[in-house]
């Protein structure tokens, strides 16, 4: 009797320190509700953005009397001018390069190019250059397709040399230069001989400089997947919306040097031959204009001599922002890293002796 009474306390001694482990899992459940409130701020927000639109709209109604106002000076008056002058010149020649362009990278395929460029690839890179002058092609379409070729086993400075010459030098491009310069035709040929001259050297400088590793090749096709209809006019849209919106950056930039800038600036830039080449290639690279329109954009540039007018139109098509983007994309941010500043050198350089010999 005695030991079944000291029982009980011995076993009951274990349970008490459970207790105080039983408190935390309702703190831990505590965090659920910040879930939602992320979707609500990204509703208001979301909610909000017609708002905005709305209270913009009426804010331009309310002030457009001092707008007119401002419209109406001299200086938004030249630059609407040359605004307008640009954009309405450039968009015919954009919309056809980048009809003719999606319907080259859609319906020719590579293997003509691998089938029609020579073996020895000192020869192939030429012929890939006078390939790209006789094919139209805008910077956007030209990427894919080099990227094509390398992954069809065309070698990669043949590919190189087909992807600067397409859209600096193709039927369109000097249309285009021909009708923003009616009173310099020499521009065209000298576009012409720049462009492919940079085009040549810098697929022979691939061929001899150039490493395997360098060059990541893409892994699919651009339009794979997809109906040649389909792919078609979704590459036409993307290029017009895409051009487009450089293009009307870009005759937004001309309007504001011709119209805003002090002249005594610009004097002073155009008046010094090594500012003025300079200072049109940097703006090339900046502005990121569709090849198709970029000679009015330069024509309107009249305070600038035709050799630095030439190097914007022969760096442009070759290297600029959105050009940088889609090599590193398509190729290797390395190889981006590399063949962008070595083309951009070889450009202002071939243009400066092309300029001097035939303008």
């Amino acid at each position: 009797m005695a030991i079944t009474e000291e029982a009980p306390p011995a076993a009951a001694e274990p349970t008490p320190p459970q207790k105080p482990e039983q408190a935390p899992p309702p703190k831990s459940e505590q965090p659920t509700p910040t879930a939602p409130k992320g979707d609500e701020q990204a509703q208001a927000r979301h909610l909000n953005s017609p708002l905005l639109l709305t209270m913009l709209l009426l804010l331009t109604l309310l002030l457009q009397g001092p707008i007119r106002g401002a419209l109406a000076s001299p200086v938004m008056q030249s630059w609407m001018t040359v605004f307008v002058a640009v954009t309405v010149q450039a968009l015919p020649f954009l919309v056809l390069g980048v009809l003719l362009s999606a319907a080259i990278a859609v319906f020719v395929p590579p293997s003509f190019f691998a089938r029609a460029l020579p073996k020895n690839p000192a020869l192939a890179v030429p012929v890939a250059g006078v390939a790209g002058a006789v094919l139209p092609g805008c910077e956007c379409a030209s990427v894919p397709v080099a990227g094509a070729l390398v992954r069809r086993g065309v070698t990669p400075a043949a590919a190189l040399a087909f992807l600067l010459s397409a859209p600096a030098i193709n039927p369109i491009v000097l249309t285009a230069t021909a009708v923003a310069f009616p009173r310099n035709p020499e521009m065209v040929l000298a576009r012409l001989v720049a462009g492919l001259l940079v085009a040549c050297a810098m697929g022979w400088l691939w061929l001899r400089l150039g490493r395997a590793d360098w060059l990541r090749p893409p892994a699919r096709a651009s339009y794979e997947g997809q109906g040649r209809g389909a792919a078609f006019w979704g590459s036409v849209r993307h290029d017009v919306m895409h051009a487009g919106g450089f293009l009307v950056v870009g005759a937004m930039a001309a309007a504001t040097l011709k119209a805003v800038v002090p002249q005594e600036w610009l004097r002073a830039a155009a008046g010094n031959p090594v500012v003025s080449v300079l200072a049109l290639a940097v703006l090339a690279v900046l502005l990121s204009i569709c090849s198709e329109a970029d000679a009015f954009v330069a024509a309107s540039l009249s305070q600038f001599s035709l050799t630095a007018r030439l190097a914007f139109l022969t760096v442009g098509p070759m290297i600029d922002l959105k050009l940088f983007a889609m090599q590193a994309g398509t190729f290797g941010r390395g190889f981006a890293l590399r063949f962008a500043p070595a083309t951009f050198a070889l450009a202002v350089l071939v243009a400066v002796l092309t300029g001097a010999v035939l303008l």
